[in-house]
């Protein structure tokens, strides 16, 4: 069954604020193979302009997909999360997402799609820091694959 056009432009409440750590940061660098010095040791991150330890960009998809499945559970929605593999991802930064970042996201259906059977939902993932500045926005494309048929 297709999921309901109407709601495209629905936008979900912020997150809870997710604290952005130097271990957490160090541990994603290290299980994406990047030895970028920034992203490990606060003077080579403040040698570059930045007042702490960066993030690596993929970083941010860990709070943004979570964020994103106040969409997948939206039992109005009526989306089947056990058909769903992940289709796409990509960012548009304003600043780096940096050691001590207290980080929100509000997430909003972009578009439903539906092409051979599937469903197409694209989420945007608005992030903000405690201050209210924009840091990232996500977007996340998830793909319903269509039921088999019997």
């Amino acid at each position: 069954m297709a999921l309901d056009q109407s709601f495209v432009g629905r936008t979900y409440p912020p997150t809870a604020p997710y604290e952005v750590g130097r271990e957490k940061i160090r541990e994603f660098a290290e299980a994406v193979g990047d030895t970028n010095p920034a992203y490990t040791d606060p003077e080579a991150a403040k040698a570059l302009g930045h007042p702490d330890v960066v993030a690596p960009p993929t970083f941010v998809f860990a709070i943004t997909f979570k964020a994103a499945g106040q969409v997948v559970q939206d039992p109005q929605l009526g989306l089947d999360y056990s058909r769903v593999v992940h289709g796409d991802q990509k960012f548009s930064y304003v600043r780096p997402v940096r050691a001590g970042d207290r980080l929100t996201v509000t997430s909003t259906i972009e578009a439903i799609k539906s092409l051979a059977g599937n469903d197409i939902l694209d989420i945007r993932g608005e992030v903000h820091d405690e201050a209210g500045e924009h840091v990232v926005t996500a977007w996340t494309k998830l793909v319903a694959r269509a039921a088999e048929e019997a």
